[in-house]
């Protein structure tokens, strides 16, 4: 960037140069003139700033006093002692993300209050903090005003609106990225509250934020294969991983009548019951399998066939869970044995020194006998028979054991999708105590996901640098 720079010469006149700034050096780009009289200094001074706007395209902030009398009362030139400064604010931000909720529609939801709730969901991306704080966000940086007694009777109201919502993010998933329906994938999250008060919905649960003590709800989202927040369903907190599956499929399936469906999901979601229900349902599944419950004879002849080579695959057929696709990595086995090494050091160390043996309870090789610990052979042959091989399980017939597990690879997207709820729209902590104003925060989090994943996905920049460059 240009600037003027004026410099004593050796004759007692005054130069006049535009410089700029390369490396921490001064580079002078012309030399203008000099002069010892004030005016034709500011005349000089005048020049330079025409040689900017010509040869650089940076124009002056405010129209150029000129040293004529004449010329200076035609200005419209302001003293800054009579300025006041009243702040800034993020337009731009403001207009872009009010057309981006304008493409989904949300603008013509069924409620008085919507522009209410569009402006918490702006917030909740720009600047993620309590309701009333959004409303001081909203009022000191995009010149909105809410009452505060206005959204507190609006947040209740907007529940109602969920199924539509959900809907018109459908909508978008289907004419932007392709979206039908044939491959969705599902996990949990726990979101907990900064109180210790329990209720129906808020419960003690085994926490996903190492914040077992306090009370917590649990999220179940299903997204496409790109990571775009497609539906959601919220449990109590003490609800087990596995029994939130089939409420959140059976929901979808009904509501948008869908007939043919592959759902992908971790270990945790596979039981007996629900694989029996997906089947009832004639949806296709796709889960990890816990291959260390399966039988030693299992485990050694899956091992055999696979003979330790990289990129390996093989099928087995079940009774009850469908066929088991299990895939050996070279660099998986890698990490595992280096895993697994450290933990039979840790064994070994524990029973040369018996006094540490109250630790033994988070050494996976050590077992119990009458008097004192032994290593646990058995597990420990299991353990180096498995190094390098993960598990499917899967009643996808018509899909190679290669694109059972490319599709199961896809899952952390939904892992990537709950990072950014709660890191950059900061869905934890839940401050509220009521039940709908649980739902309607849950809502607007879930309204403000979709608005950033679209950003991510098209601009392939994160929704933190995108935000980032608006304001600017």
């Amino acid at each position: 960037m240009h600037r003027i720079r004026t410099v004593k010469t050796s004759s007692g006149a005054t130069a006049v140069q535009v410089v700029r700034y390369v490396n921490r050096k001064t580079v002078v780009d012309s030399h203008i003139g000099s002069s010892k009289n004030s005016d034709d200094i500011l005349r000089l001074k005048e020049s330079a700033y025409r040689w900017i706007e010509q040869n650089s395209q940076q124009l002056s902030l405010l129209p150029l006093a000129s040293c004529d009398k004449n010329d200076a009362a035609k200005t419209s030139l302001i003293p800054l002692a009579k300025c006041r400064n009243l702040g800034f604010s993020y337009q731009l931000l403001y207009e872009a993300l009010d057309n981006l909720n304008n493409l989904f529609k949300f603008h013509l939801l069924p409620n008085r209050q919507v522009k209410l709730l569009i402006d918490l969901v702006m917030t909740r991306i720009v600047s993620p903090s309590s309701k009333l704080e959004s409303l001081k966000f909203l009022k000191r940086y995009f010149n909105v005003n809410h009452s505060y007694r206005t959204l507190s009777r609006a947040l209740p109201t907007f529940i109602a609106l969920k199924d539509e919502i959900e809907s018109k993010v459908i909508a978008i998933a289907k004419k932007h990225f392709g979206f039908n329906f044939s491959l969705v994938f599902y996990d949990l999250t726990t979101l907990y509250f900064e109180s210790f008060e329990t209720d129906e919905l808020r419960r003690i649960g085994f926490s996903k934020d190492n914040k077992s003590a306090n009370p917590q709800v649990m999220i179940g989202l299903l997204v496409n294969d790109l990571g775009f927040p497609i539906s959601y369903q919220l449990f109590a907190g003490n609800k087990f991983e596995g029994h939130s599956l089939t409420p959140s499929i059976l929901t979808l399936k009904k509501k948008h009548k869908i007939k043919q469906m592959t759902v992908v999901a971790d270990s945790a979601m596979i039981s007996d019951d629900n694989i029996k229900f997906l089947k009832t349902q004639k949806l296709n599944y796709i889960v990890a399998a816990r291959t260390a419950n399966l039988k030693i004879q299992t485990i050694e002849e899956i091992a055999k066939n696979l003979n330790v080579q990289d990129e390996a695959t093989i099928r087995i057929k079940t009774a009850s869970k469908g066929d088991l696709v299990l895939h050996f990595s070279g660099k998986r086995y890698k990490k595992e044995k280096a895993e697994m090494e450290k933990q039979l050091e840790k064994a070994k160390l524990i029973l040369k020194t018996p006094s540490k043996a109250e630790i033994i309870k988070r050494t996976k090789f050590l077992r119990g006998k009458k008097l004192g610990y032994e290593l646990n052979t058995e597990m420990i042959h299991k353990a180096n028979l498995l190094l390098g091989i993960k598990g499917y399980y899967s009643n996808c017939d018509k899909l190679t054991d290669r694109e059972i597990i490319s599709h199961y690879k896809d899952l952390w997207r939904v892992e990537q999708t709950f990072r950014i709820s709660k890191s950059d729209l900061k869905a934890r902590p839940i401050f509220h105590n009521k039940k709908q104003a649980i739902e309607t925060h849950i809502l607007i989090c879930f309204m403000s996901l979709a608005l950033a994943k679209y950003i991510e996905i098209k601009t392939k920049k994160s929704i933190k640098f995108v935000i980032n460059e608006l304001k600017e």
